[in-house]
């Protein structure tokens, strides 16, 4: 009933088309020249949806706007220039014939969101699979509370991340805990689809919860791997001490 793509963009953006009866979703688009090659006929009713204001996730909008009519939905934040609909959290509404919810994600950015939509989660750059995003502008216990958020979903919800950054993150989910065999699992089918010439993702959120090491901080393996560098292991400070570790890894 739907047909999900993943367009490779920039130097390793994921822009999200989402294909319905009634129309079809472009999230994150920082370059509108692969999307509209991939949209074909114009007229087709089209939304964009927008997670968060960084540039190589916005850039693409107003050229896909102008070709196709796409009504811009996006958290209000006054450094998107360009024309939007706001949304926030706990919104839930229709476009181009998808319901689509809203889950505010404070932590890579302060606006940041997320769109659950029929079993899909365009979490842009919160939750990345095996990892997740950088703290611009929230604090450690922000991003933990938002990750917990998205974790909650149901486990078979499509995890469509803005970056191609699996296996990257599946070496240092490897320093972080050593025996995983969900991770490794996961790490083998992601290498075969790349190998295949397609994108790794999407995951899934059982997968994730299997096997991300931000997404299991209680787990021995993980507590193990963080004490064995004299860092914090519970908490939100435990949650710091692991970001902050990613950042220098």
């Amino acid at each position: 009933m739907f047909r999900l793509s993943a367009l490779p963009v920039l130097r390793d953006n994921l822009v999200w088309l989402l294909e319905g009866p009634q129309g079809r979703l472009v999230v994150d688009p920082g370059d509108a020249g692969p999307v509209l090659a991939a949209l074909g006929d114009p007229a087709r009713p089209t939304a964009i949806l927008v997670t968060h204001h960084h540039a190589d996730h916005v850039d693409g909008v107003p050229g896909i706007v102008e070709r196709t009519g796409a009504r811009v939905h996006a958290p209000a934040d006054p450094r998107l220039r360009f024309a939007y609909e706001a949304v926030g959290d706990g919104q839930c509404f229709e476009a181009a014939g998808f319901r689509i919810e809203v889950i505010a994600v404070p932590g890579h950015t302060r606006s940041h969101v997320a769109f659950h939509v029929e079993g899909h989660l365009f979490c842009g750059d919160t939750l990345f699979s095996l990892g997740c995003g950088r703290l611009f502008e929230g604090t450690p216990a922000e991003m933990q509370a938002s990750l917990a958020r998205l974790a909650a979903l149901p486990g078979d919800t499509r995890v469509c991340c803005g970056h191609e950054y699996t296996l990257a993150n599946g070496d240092f989910a490897r320093a972080v805990e050593a025996e995983n065999p969900a991770r490794e699992a996961w790490l083998a089918e992601a290498r075969r689809r790349l190998a295949e010439g397609r994108p790794s993702l999407p995951s899934t959120l059982a997968i994730e919860r299997a096997a991300n090491p931000f997404l299991r901080l209680d787990a021995p393996g993980v507590q193990a791997g963080l004490a064995a560098r004299g860092l914090a292991h519970a908490g939100i400070e435990g949650f710091a001490a692991l970001r902050a570790w990613k950042d220098a890894f």
